[in-house]
């Protein structure tokens, strides 16, 4: 349980600390130049703050996860997973297809 809880939490570290960048930094170069290119430069700001909240949502998913599996050792814990999951892709969904031009995969 504890290399679980050691990956898990990694993971939502990193993920929390790439969104926090995306967002606050405005680190567009983070995201890949394909998924970029149609995004206007008045844009961006919205964009990357759309983006960066899809990371924070997937990272805390995954920490929350690894935290609750690990103390309480309950399967409940892993609930937190995929919803994290699903929020931070509807955020990427909704800022690709806001700001990419109307285009969910370039």
């Amino acid at each position: 349980m504890l290399i679980g809880l050691i990956v898990l939490l990694g993971v939502g570290i990193l993920f929390f600390v790439l969104g926090w960048m995306l967002w606050k930094k405005q680190r567009i170069d983070l995201v890949n130049a394909w998924h970029t290119r149609n995004v206007k430069q008045e844009d961006v700001p919205a964009y990357t703050k759309l983006m960066g909240l899809s990371l924070i949502a997937i990272g805390a998913g995954c920490a929350v996860t690894g935290i609750v599996a690990c103390i309480f050792e309950e399967k409940l814990g892993w609930l937190a997973l995929p919803v994290g999951f699903v929020v931070g892709f509807a955020l990427i969904w909704k800022a690709q297809k806001k700001y990419n031009g109307g285009k969910i995969i370039s």
